[in-house]
């Protein structure tokens, strides 16, 4: 369930981020230790920018261990599997418009990015970050790939305190 950033949020994130977060509408998941690692964000970005990206990881450590799973080849792996089997070509179409849906969800209505969701969604598998950040934002249970790669991640969150 998304919550409302707060000042301490945002505080968070921009040191996450090392830069000043964007137009962050809500904070779509919690690291275990309380501070925001997925956020949401708008369809375009107060600048003008269409922006389809709408579940965005910005939690270093969780985006890092996301970035060593993404070298280990199981993308190629996971594209392999979509391409052969036709049930998970079906939960993989159903995550696509579950993030769609999502999005709209805000009411904004932006052309540039109308059917384009995030991770290569719904036809390949390229971004292990995007499809994670929708596992966190949206739940288990929606987005196939996204929950296999989260569920092969470590514990991000404990090696040592998150500033």
């Amino acid at each position: 369930m998304s919550e409302k950033p707060t000042e301490q949020d945002l505080a968070a994130i921009q040191q996450q981020l090392g830069r000043t977060p964007r137009d962050v509408h809500a904070i779509a998941h919690r690291c275990p230790c309380g501070k925001p690692d997925v956020v949401e964000t708008p369809p375009r970005l107060s600048d003008g920018t269409p922006f389809p990206t709408f579940y965005y990881a910005t939690c270093p450590r969780l985006t890092g261990a996301i970035s060593t799973l993404e070298s280990s080849g199981l993308m190629a792996d996971m594209q392999g599997r979509l391409e052969v089997d036709p049930d998970l070509v079906g939960e993989y179409h159903a995550a696509h418009d579950d993030y769609l849906a999502a999005r709209a969800a805000l009411g904004v209505d932006v052309p540039e990015v109308e059917g384009i969701t995030a991770g290569g969604m719904p036809d390949r598998v390229k971004c292990l970050h995007s499809l994670v950040a929708h596992s966190l934002g949206a739940g288990p249970g929606v987005n196939p790939f996204g929950d296999e790669a989260l569920a092969a991640l470590p514990d991000w969150w404990k090696a040592s305190p998150c500033e």
